[in-house]
C-alpha cells in the first residue's frame, strides 16, 4: 500500500468517526430532550394529583367537622331521650299505667367510629413534589 492509499484510508476513517460522533451527539441530545419533556409532563401530572389530594383533604376535613358536630348532636339528643325515658318510667311506676317505652338502639349509643385521616394523604402528596 502506498502512502496515498494509507492517507486516504485515514481520511475516510476520520470522516466516518466524525459522522459517528455527530450522530451520537444528536442521539444523546434527542434523548435529553425526551427526558426533559417527560420531566415537564410528570411535573404537570404531579401538580394535578397534588391539587386533587388537597381538594379531597379539604373536603375530608369539612366532613370530619360536620361529623363531629352531628355526633355531638346525637349525644345531646341521646341524653335527652334517656332523660325522657327515665321520666316516663317514673310516671309509669307512680301511675300504674302501662306505657310503651322504646329502648334506645345500640347504633345510637355506640356510633360507627370513622375519622378522616388527612395527615397520611398530605405526607404522600408532598413526597412527590419536585
Amino acid at each position: 500500500m502506498t502512502t496515498e492509499e494509507i492517507d486516504e484510508r485515514k481520511r475516510k476513517r476520520m470522516l466516518s468517526n466524525r459522522e459517528s460522533a455527530r450522530r451520537s451527539r444528536m442521539k444523546k441530545q434527542q434523548h435529553l430532550d425526551d427526558m426533559m419533556s417527560q420531566i415537564s409532563q410528570f411535573k404537570e401530572e404531579n401538580d394535578g394529583i397534588l391539587n386533587q389530594v388537597n381538594l379531597i383533604s379539604t373536603k375530608c376535613s369539612t366532613l370530619d367537622a360536620e361529623n363531629s358536630a352531628m355526633r355531638s348532636r346525637v349525644m345531646e339528643l341521646t341524653e335527652r331521650l334517656k332523660f325522657l325515658n327515665t321520666t316516663l318510667k317514673q310516671v309509669e311506676e307512680k301511675s300504674g299505667m302501662a306505657m310503651d317505652i322504646p329502648e334506645i338502639p345500640d347504633t345510637i349509643l355506640k356510633p360507627w367510629p370513622f375519622t378522616c385521616s388527612v395527615q397520611p394523604l398530605l405526607r404522600s402528596a408532598y413526597m412527590f413534589q419536585c
